[in-house]
């Protein structure tokens, strides 16, 4: 998702967005420790996703 449409969400489903991609991201993590996964970029996607979410979360919480 691209920025402008995550700044469309509202803060409750932005806390459940990263609740959701954080899960995921924690998963890809263990899974690429067990045995490398086949596209190892998916986790570095996955955070900064949730970098993205958090940040766009911090703007609304403090307008």
């Amino acid at each position: 998702m691209k920025a402008a449409e995550l700044r469309e969400l509202s803060v409750e489903d932005l806390k459940a967005k990263i609740d959701e991609e954080s899960k995921a991201l924690d998963t890809f993590v263990l899974n690429h420790a067990v045995s490398p996964i086949e596209n190892p970029n998916v986790i570095k996607t996955k955070r900064r996703l949730v970098a993205r979410l958090k940040t766009i979360l911090n703007e609304k919480e403090q307008a």
